[in-house]
Parts: C-alpha cells; sequence; structure tokens
C-alpha cells in the first residue's frame, strides 16, 4: 500500500510517513499541491493525505485537481484549522474524509486503511457486476429486498403476480426472475400489450388456425401455446382492449386457450406474470379495465419504486451497466469516479433504471477516460434537475454553488450512516465505529451530538 503525504510542515509529514512505515505503508512525501501533482502523474498510490493550507496549490484546489482529472483514489485532508466550513467544503469536493490537528495518528491510519479497502472493495464489486445479467434484479435498497423476497415467496405458488411501477424501473427484469424462482421449466414468454395493433395482438396471444382470416395461410401457436410449462409476462396490460380482456379472462378462468377460428380450446399449464405502469384501479372506475379481470391479476402485487426513490442502488447499477457496455465496446476496465456516483446519485432519473442504463452508455462511448467523471455527466442537467440556489448567509464564495435540492445536508447524511451501522451492529459501539472507520470517542460524541439511540448496550 502506498501513500502520497503532501503538508508544507516536512516534520509533520515525516512523522506521518515514520508512523506508517512500521504498519506496512509505503509513503511519498510532497511540500505542496503542485510537487504532489507531478507525484500523481507519474506513478500510482492507494490514497492522498493532505495538508488544507498550503503556499502556491493548496490542498482544495489538490482535491478539486484529483477529483477532475487525476488518479480515482480516496483523499483524506488535514488541517490545523477547525472550521468547520472547510471541513464542509472538502467533503463536497469529494474528500474521503477530514482530520483537525493535533489529530491521534491510530485515527488517521483507521481512515487510510479504511479509504483504500473501501475503494478496493467496490472496484470488486464493480468487477463483479460484469457477469450480472438482465434476468437479475440490482439493488440492495431495504425496498428492492422486500420486493426480492415476495417474487422468492410467492412465484413457485403459481399465482398470478401483478408488477406495478413507473416505466423504466424494471418490471421485466423483475418479471424474468419470478420466473426463475418458480423453479418452471418451460421458457419466459413476454409480450408488450401496447406494441400491437388489435387484430395482430388477439392472433400473437391466441394463435389461429389456417383460413382464420385473410393471410392465414398456415396454423400458427399463440403466446399462451408457446410458453406452455413456463411462464407468460403480459407486459402493459392496462393496454389490452375490452373485449380481448373478455378473452383473457376465460383463459384465466379455464385454463383452455381458444386459437381464432377454432371451436375447441387447448388445455393449457402457465403461470401468468402481468405488468402495468398505469393505476388499474382508476382505470377499472373508468370503465377501461374489466373489474373481474382486475382481480384475476392482482393475486400478488409487488410494486417496483421508481429509482429516485432508492439511490443507494445507482452505484451498483451503474457499475454493472458500466461493466457490460464497456466490455461490449472492447474496451479495458473503465471505472466510475466518487464524484459521478455523487452526481448520478443527486438526479432524480424520471426515466429510472432505463436512463440510467442509456446515461452511462452514451459517458462510456463520448468519454476518452478510464474513468467516468461528474462531467461525462453534465447533458443530464437538461432542464430535469431542479437546481437552487444554497442560502448566502455567511458560508464563503466557494460554497455558493446550485445544489440540486434532493441532496441532503452532510449532518443528514453522517447521522443516518452512523444510525444505520449501530442498528447492523446490534448498537455494539467497537464494531461501529470499526465500521465506520472512526475511533470510539468519535462515535460516542457524534452519537450525543444527533441524538442518537444507542440501543440495549446502553440500558
Amino acid at each position: 500500500m502506498r501513500i502520497l503525504i503532501v503538508d508544507d510542515e516536512a516534520r509533520m509529514a515525516e512523522s506521518i510517513k515514520d508512523y506508517f512505515q512500521p504498519e506496512g505503508l509505503e509513503s511519498d512525501l510532497a511540500s505542496n499541491g503542485g510537487q504532489a501533482r507531478r507525484l500523481l502523474e507519474e506513478k500510482p498510490y492507494d490514497a492522498l493525505v493532505s495538508d488544507l493550507r498550503m503556499p502556491g496549490m493548496d490542498g482544495m484546489q489538490l482535491l478539486r485537481w484529483v477529483k477532475d482529472e487525476g488518479p480515482e483514489i480516496p483523499v483524506i485532508m488535514i488541517s490545523a484549522h477547525g472550521d468547520i466550513r472547510d471541513a464542509v467544503e472538502a467533503m463536497r469536493e469529494g474528500a474521503y474524509d477530514y482530520l483537525v490537528k493535533p489529530f491521534d495518528p491510530d485515527e488517521l491510519l483507521l481512515k487510510v486503511r479504511k479509504a483504500v479497502e473501501n475503494r478496493r472493495l467496490r472496484l470488486s464489486v464493480l468487477a463483479g457486476m460484469a457477469g450480472k445479467t438482465k434476468d437479475e434484479m440490482i439493488g440492495e435498497s431495504p425496498a428492492m429486498r422486500e420486493v426480492d423476497k415476495i417474487l422468492a415467496k410467492a412465484s413457485p405458488s403459481g399465482a398470478t403476480i401483478l408488477i406495478t411501477g413507473e416505466s423504466g424501473t424494471g418490471k421485466e427484469v423483475a418479471a424474468r426472475l419470478s420466473h426463475r424462482y418458480s423453479r418452471r421449466e418451460g421458457p419466459f414468454v413476454p409480450i408488450n400489450m401496447g406494441a400491437f395493433p388489435e387484430l395482430l395482438l388477439e392472433s400473437e396471444l391466441f394463435g389461429y388456425e389456417k383460413g382464420a382470416f385473410t393471410g392465414a395461410d398456415n396454423r400458427k401457436q399463440g403466446l399462451f401455446e408457446s410458453a406452455q410449462g413456463g411462464t407468460l409476462f403480459l407486459d402493459e396490460i392496462a393496454e389490452l382492449p375490452l373485449h380481448l380482456q373478455v378473452k383473457l379472462l376465460r383463459v384465466i378462468q379455464e385454463r383452455k386457450v381458444q386459437r381464432l377460428g377454432s371451436l375447441k380450446g387447448t388445455p393449457i399449464d402457465v403461470r401468468l406474470v402481468a405488468a402495468t405502469n398505469r393505476a388499474l384501479e382508476k382505470e377499472v372506475r373508468d370503465g377501461r379495465f374489466r373489474e373481474d379481470l382486475y382481480y384475476r391479476i392482482n393475486v400478488i402485487r409487488v410494486r417496483i419504486p421508481p429509482l429516485r426513490e432508492r439511490p443507494e442502488d445507482i452505484p451498483l447499477l451503474a457499475g454493472a451497466f458500466l461493466a457490460r457496455i464497456s466490455g461490449a465496446m472492447g474496451r479495458k476496465a473503465v471505472e466510475l469516479g466518487d464524484e459521478a456516483i455523487h452526481f448520478l446519485m443527486r438526479y432524480e432519473f424520471p426515466g429510472n433504471v432505463r436512463e440510467l442504463e442509456n446515461a452511462i452508455e452514451r459517458a462510456c462511448i463520448l468519454s476518452e477516460s478510464d474513468t467516468l467523471r461528474a462531467r461525462d455527466f453534465e447533458f443530464l442537467k437538461g432542464g430535469k434537475v431542479d437546481w437552487a440556489e444554497r442560502e448566502q448567509g455567511s458560508k464563503p464564495d466557494s460554497l455558493r454553488r446550485e445544489s440540486p435540492k434532493l441532496v441532503k445536508s452532510l449532518e443528514e447524511m453522517e447521522k443516518e450512516a452512523i444510525a444505520a451501522a449501530l442498528l447492523r451492529n446490534s448498537y455494539h459501539r467497537e464494531k461501529t465505529a470499526d465500521e465506520l472507520g472512526i475511533t470510539r470517542r468519535t462515535l460516542l460524541n457524534k452519537i450525543k451530538t444527533y441524538g442518537l439511540e444507542t440501543g440495549p448496550e446502553d440500558e
């Protein structure tokens, strides 16, 4: 592990280097940002530790250069000035963490190791995403874990599943996952109800006999029969015309399908999964969807949340898309920079997962760098993000920037992260501090500052 230490105080830089050496960390020293930049361009480093106030190119300028043009490494800022505004600005510019002098060298060592391990883990996860297929749902948010749980439990039962959600959320992916969970040996057969003219849709679904209509020169099997022993996915089912809703209801009730031009039905063993981006209840009230059919298909209901409700899934999704797209292009592994991830997580994605995939593809095609950065996604602004002026108050000019309204404050994000870590570790303070990469004392101070519940351990 090689670390670059940047500080105009030679004694401080040497002391950090001496402390790191017995711990297995090799360090190079730079006395200012310009010298550090030259070293970063010459050799690879695992992390950067930089003082904030330095002559010439200071720590903040160096941080911005690293995030905009430099190598994709974590940056930990240190300063003798305990101004919280410096910490907030550094974190918003993409610093991994921030320490105020004098600091505990153990805490700095812990932060460096944690930063390097997090980067390696992230790159490993993103590389592993190359093996993900379009049949796999990607998401670790509580909402997506709940979707997976419902599908895993309901799919083997054979009950009809209705998947709801906005356009682009991944309803077909969920349907394919449901088919895999069903353990059926037959095929997964999808059809989009809105993609066919009315007459063609009927013949596609139910099939036809020779001579059933002009042009029916041969007998054709419908999709119900094609899905025998498997799953038929009826996408955008609200688009199904009323007279075909009657036929679909009959098939569900009788478990038989009758081809156009035939007088007899063919028994079928097919499980149904339907999907819609409309409110079917309203469609029923307005007379556009049959109530009896609605109750037939609404046995198990699964809602796929829009991406704006689960931004924590964006890094995994983006990594999977990037691995697949760059691989298909024959490019060597392309990374997604931290600031790019932060940018994407702040964007609302009205087109949901589909828009994210398109954005990754466009950025991957147009960028010549091996690391995608926030500037590679500037095209997403195009009137879709609600930008607002930050409060001016006493903030320095460098903090007076436009920011998405969806961005939580640094304090809110930190509070939520600590609360979640406490819960994951059953409120064990030592384990929680270790996971967060902070000392036990720092954790206790944060708990007190944010008024967090500390669970059974403190009782």
